[in-house]
């Protein structure tokens, strides 16, 4: 009886510890307040009283139509490091009011690494993407791997971690069920429970540090420029491979001084300006 309690404590040690350290990873990651303007550091007070009237100002300006004063009144906000997925969504629907469309995609992509299943984000990008000119054909991509990424973009990172945590607690219960249970039917429900657990511990947990990985990844670019030749080399004089336009995502390859060796959607790779790209 001894061993099972110290068992069933380590247990317990562990989902406190864990529950700690996923505390402490969520106040890590930004996440829309009621000012839809969150800090991933502590902002002084007075910084935080300043962006919120920021936020204020960039609405009205907005619903009055005045875009280019919203959208000052919006990256003002990052200017003090706080940002969120609502406030790059408005950024995004902005700049698109503006013509930017390269920007617009900027944003709503950025906005998509904090809140991946937002689907008024996902439907504007889709938009705005329209409006691009470079129609690039996807590669094939297997359809396993899609329905994977699919399903762990389903959620954000702090939902995966809530449930990762609840997985744990339950094989944690089901396991001192096991332990400390007489009927055998009990034992027999606490064993497969925790199983069943255990398996889903390790599914949303995996979920939840790719999906963390892929925020703090910053691969992806977008094509800031309305025009740029990507060369076959780092060289201004290198041969011209073919000709990117405005909004066009690209996935940065390798970094050379100022510039970049990219590779767009159909496999295509080659060197381009690093100031004509901007990185998600």
């Amino acid at each position: 009886m001894r061993l099972k309690t110290a068992y069933i404590f380590v247990l317990g040690t562990l989902l406190f510890g864990t529950l700690a350290a996923t505390a402490q990873e969520r106040d890590s990651i930004p996440a829309d307040s009621t000012a839809a303007v969150q800090t991933a550091a502590q902002a002084p007070t007075d910084d935080k009283t300043i962006c919120r009237r920021q936020w204020d100002a960039g609405n009205r300006a907005y619903m009055d139509g005045n875009f280019a004063k919203a959208l000052q009144c919006y990256q003002s906000i990052l200017g003090y490091g706080l940002y969120s997925a609502k406030l790059y969504y408005n950024l995004g629907n902005t700049a698109f009011k503006l013509g930017h469309t390269g920007e617009a995609i900027l944003y709503y992509n950025k906005a998509l690494k904090i809140a991946p299943s937002d689907e008024d984000t996902r439907y504007n990008l889709a938009i705005a993407e329209a409006q691009t000119k470079d129609k690039i054909e996807t590669m094939p991509e297997f359809f396993l791997k899609r329905w994977v990424r699919d399903v762990r973009n389903s959620l954000s990172c702090a939902a995966w971690s809530i449930l990762s945590l609840a997985a744990f607690a339950l094989g944690l219960a089901c396991t001192a069920i096991f332990l400390l249970a007489q009927p055998l039917a009990l034992r027999k429900a606490g064993f497969f429970g925790a199983i069943a657990a255990s398996v889903v511990l390790i599914a949303t947990a995996w979920f939840g540090i790719a999906e963390r990985n892929e925020m703090l990844r910053h691969e992806e670019a977008i094509v800031m420029a309305s025009a740029i030749s990507v060369k076959s080399s780092p060289d201004r004089s290198a041969t011209d491979l073919f000709v990117l336009h405005e909004g066009t995502k690209v996935r940065i390859v390798t970094e050379l001084e100022h510039w970049y060796e990219i590779v767009i959607a159909d496999g295509k790779k080659g060197w381009i300006d690093a100031y004509s790209i901007e990185r998600i």
